[in-house]
């Protein structure tokens, strides 16, 4: 693959008191030909985030034609598993319906955090989101003690097919905890109740990789593809890819993802959390840069398969 990437697209440093910095995960929504809705986790001076939205051309992405005011989804109550933010991972639309899968954060003693899967449902085209539950709908596991989060959703033969990450354990790197998960698959016959059977889906490929994480799936010829990020001890997060035949096996081909740090500006020490959207003819990937995203999201366009 080549891609062009194009910069950065929106920095929220200092646009609103809730989205005072970071814009976490973009998760694009194509609300109609002309405008891609990019919903994205917008942290508070305390580092707390909420869900908000970039409206851009489709066109041209790297022109914005309207911010959210307030956020579309904000924290749960004091107590519940997103009280301590709550970043989209994946936005499906189903039938007039539009699905939100969110992860929502809650913040431990023993254990840095947890974090689990929720969903919020917006009946009017995307604008504002009402929770389904005050519960996780990927609550945790035997095999998913800390973290189990929903990145990527198709419907497709009367069935959700959901690539998820998930865990059960932080790793100690220079002092310092990280969390540990890898990518599994699960199906779920109305997108809400998904039960605890799972494959895995794309694992650590050596002692290095402590991460692999926020798969994003799209269709292209009758392949399923695969991008996501890998976060290693010795270098730091990059990109990886793998294909698949029926989205359950996968074959990973990271040398073949075709982009990676620039070599300076926003995304020169870090590229994470892809996701992508297909469009006509083009092909776009919106990602974050250095420090998870603290100074916002950009995007590139695929140039050839």
């Amino acid at each position: 693959m080549r891609w062009n990437k194009k910069g950065l697209i929106f920095d929220p440093r200092g646009k609103f008191p809730w989205a005072h910095n970071y814009a976490l995960q973009p998760t694009p929504l194509l609300l109609n030909d002309e405008i891609i809705r990019i919903y994205s986790g917008f942290r508070d001076e305390k580092g707390v985030s909420r869900v908000g939205f970039v409206d851009v051309e489709a066109a041209n992405p790297a022109n914005i034609v309207g911010i959210s005011p307030e956020p579309v989804l904000d924290i749960g109550i004091d107590g519940a598993f997103d009280e301590n933010g709550v970043v989209p991972c994946a936005v499906i639309r189903h039938g007039e319906r539009v699905y939100l899968y969110y992860a929502g954060y809650q913040l431990g003693y023993k254990v840095k955090f947890f974090v689990f899967g929720g969903l919020a449902i917006s009946d009017d085209g995307g604008v504002t989101f009402t929770r389904y539950s005050r519960v996780p709908i990927t609550d945790r596991t035997d095999a998913e003690l800390f973290f189990r989060v929903i990145h990527s959703v198709i419907y497709e033969d009367n069935v959700f097919k959901a690539w998820y990450g998930a865990g059960y354990e932080f790793v100690t790197i220079d002092g310092k905890k990280y969390p540990k998960y890898n990518i599994r698959y699960m199906e779920s016959p109305d997108g809400i109740n998904f039960g605890t059977t799972f494959e895995t889906a794309i694992d650590f490929a050596n002692t290095d990789e402590y991460r692999v994480a926020r798969p994003q799936v799209i269709k292209h010829n009758g392949v399923y593809k695969m991008y996501y990020y890998i976060a290693t001890i010795s270098s730091g997060f990059v990109l990886g890819y793998a294909e698949s035949t029926d989205g359950i096996t996968w074959v990973r081909k990271d040398r073949e993802i075709g982009i990676g740090r620039s070599d300076s500006g926003w995304d020169s020490a870090m590229i994470a959390y892809p996701s992508m959207l297909m469009h006509r003819d083009k092909v776009y990937m919106f990602y974050n840069g250095n420090n998870y995203g603290e100074s916002g999201f950009g995007y590139a366009v695929l140039e050839s398969w």
